[in-house]
């Protein structure tokens, strides 16, 4: 999609620092939409509370011992 929009110098410059590997304004701009995207589509960890079952025998400190 084509499209034309103004964008903040001050803020493509500033992004442009965090991205070393891209150098293209087009490039910042579809990489940080596929960012928004995988973002929002994570849940948020405090809707899970409750909703996740784990196995009577679980221990995560050991699992996190034995790697």
């Amino acid at each position: 999609m084509r499209t034309n929009i103004v964008l903040d110098d001050r803020l493509v410059e500033e992004a442009f620092k965090y991205a070393k590997e891209i150098h293209t304004k087009r490039e910042l701009i579809e990489t940080a939409l596929k960012e928004f995207v995988k973002n929002r589509k994570m849940k948020n960890i405090s809707e899970l509370k409750g909703k996740i079952l784990f196995a009577d025998n679980y221990n995560h400190k050991k699992l996190r011992a034995s790697k």
